[in-house]
């Protein structure tokens, strides 16, 4: 049992939901363990397209993970679980019910919510990770900013894992430097904490060999990379479908675009792997 939080100091967006969506779908497709992401987003219909088809039929692909539902339960996610956390009834076997499966026994999503009182549920995240963290191998958590203060540091705290994920320009990463350098922030003096760029561009100088060198990190910054695919996908719905066909690129060493997205994704999901079992 583990918890890996992914998490941004950026306001613009950065590539974080798309890298952690990107790293459970791979974990769950080559390690045999069950995950679940935990959205936290107040916008769900970035992760609702990148899996699922709106306001369509059901639709059942029998893939060798079983079979992926694709279309919307309108009482899914924090939202059917409000009742629940509420009566303080939550217990481990029942997030699941709530949950969106994208691969069966392998992946399965708890989106969040869109109600006036966001604010007062995502007090209950700490709460339902706890508990999912006693039912699942794996609990990826994609940690929006507008999560109350207490329970970020809460999160945080129960976190096995922390990945911090940067922007790849010069005046972000040099602003970074300054701030680790200040030797104030516990979450970078955390040895749980690892660094990722998303959205990375292999081709600009600031690339992640570069920018390990500059930031004086003992391991190499993990990256996702830009991909457009991966975009397209992302807003079809069809992204566990593109993972399934790109998998074998992951241990290829050709040059071409997939076989990099997909060799990173591989480089940063080991490596998470190994923090856990080290």
């Amino acid at each position: 049992m583990a918890i890996i939080t992914f998490l941004k100091e950026e306001e613009k967006p950065i590539g974080k939901t798309m890298s952690t969506l990107a790293i459970a779908t791979y974990m769950a497709m080559e390690h045999n363990v069950r995950t679940l992401v935990v959205s936290t987003d107040y916008n769900q219909k970035a992760v609702q397209r990148c899996f699922w088809e709106e306001e369509k039929p059901k639709k059942v692909n029998f893939g060798i993970f079983g079979p992926n539902t694709k279309t919307l339960d309108s009482e899914k996610g924090m939202k059917g679980l409000e009742k629940i956390i509420k009566s303080n009834k939550i217990t481990p076997n029942l997030i699941t019910d709530y949950t969106k499966v994208v691969f069966k026994e392998r992946l399965e999503v708890l989106l969040g919510t869109e109600n006036d009182d966001q604010e007062d549920l995502a007090k209950a995240y700490p709460e339902v990770i706890a508990a999912a963290n006693q039912y699942y191998d794996r609990v990826l958590i994609d940690l929006d900013d507008y999560v109350p203060e207490s329970a970020r540091e809460t999160i945080l705290n129960m976190s096995d894992v922390i990945v911090l994920t940067l922007p790849q320009g010069l005046s972000k990463i040099e602003a970074f430097r300054q701030e680790k350098e200040k030797k104030e922030n516990p979450l970078l003096e955390s040895p749980k904490t690892v660094l990722l760029i998303g959205k990375y561009d292999r081709a600009s100088k600031y690339n992640s060999k570069n920018i390990t060198r500059y930031l004086k990190e003992k391991n190499q910054v993990l990256t996702i990379p830009y991909n457009t695919l991966y975009f397209e996908s992302s807003e079809e719905g069809t992204v566990a479908d593109l993972f399934l066909k790109l998998r074998k690129y992951a241990d290829t060493n050709k040059d071409d675009e997939n076989s990099f997205f997909m060799r990173e994704i591989k480089r940063a999901t080991d490596n998470i792997v190994y923090r856990l079992v080290k």
